[in-house]
């Protein structure tokens, strides 16, 4: 079962630092200087993406940009996470690798020792727990709760849609969902291995905060003529 980690800024590629300098620097010089201040130092790196112009490059052409998912999504997600008084960069980075992940559609699906079909839909995957593995049991609440925070979080007219027609449950039940599964998660062992305790821990205390922050980038994507982020589409639920 693949699990996640706040790993985005590990993952920029050379496109994407050609894209920050490009939008940062003053001049030849500054872009080189800017290049080379990217790839080796990561403190630097952070700070630079904290380039409130960085968002607006993003956000007026989306269409000009070759940034990779990871790139896109950190610095859409830290921006907004910002704003909403979350200021932990693991805990943008963990919710970007959760939209990345999407990139090439809605999440994917979970395969589960013992069950004949891959599991689509979160309460599938919620009583599914009953019958795993204390292991298992770690990896599928993580699951849980980002497909939660996916769900609510980029689709939230997609839910109340298929709530009104009886083919889902209420948002509030993916929100209380999500929290209570990342908030199972922190406390496994496994968690502390994987260095993501902290992160998980505060997703399940800030779950509404992020949730809603979610909700504004769908909000100005969609203004911007995109039914979502760029190929993602609305999951199972």
């Amino acid at each position: 079962m693949k699990f996640l980690l706040p790993n985005c800024r590990l993952r920029f590629t050379a496109a994407d630092l050609e894209f920050l300098a490009s939008v940062l620097a003053r001049g030849p010089g500054q872009h080189a200087a800017l290049l080379g201040l990217l790839a080796d130092d990561e403190a630097s790196r952070d700070a630079v993406l904290d380039e409130e112009a960085l968002l607006h490059a993003l956000l007026e052409r989306p269409a000009c940009t070759a940034v990779s998912a990871p790139c896109y999504f950190y610095i859409l997600v830290r921006h907004l996470l910002r704003r909403a008084g979350l200021a932990d960069r693991r805990l943008a980075d963990y919710v970007a690798a959760v939209l990345a992940e999407a990139g090439g559609g809605a999440p994917a699906q979970v395969s589960v020792q013992g069950r004949r079909r891959a599991l689509g839909y979160v309460f599938e995957m919620v009583a599914a727990l009953r019958e795993v593995d204390r292991a298992t049991a770690f990896f599928l609440c993580a699951h849980i709760g980002d497909r939660a925070l996916f769900i609510t979080g980029v689709f939230p007219e997609h839910l109340r849609h298929r709530t009104e027609r009886r083919a889902a449950p209420p948002l509030e039940w993916f929100e209380q969902t999500g929290r209570a599964h990342y908030r199972a998660a922190s406390g496994h062992r496994l968690a502390e291995k994987h260095d993501v305790r902290d992160v998980l821990a505060d997703l399940a205390e800030a779950f509404a905060e992020v949730r809603r922050a979610l909700n504004d980038l769908s909000e100005r994507l969609v203004s911007l003529g995109d039914a979502a982020p760029p190929g993602i589409r609305p999951p199972a639920c």
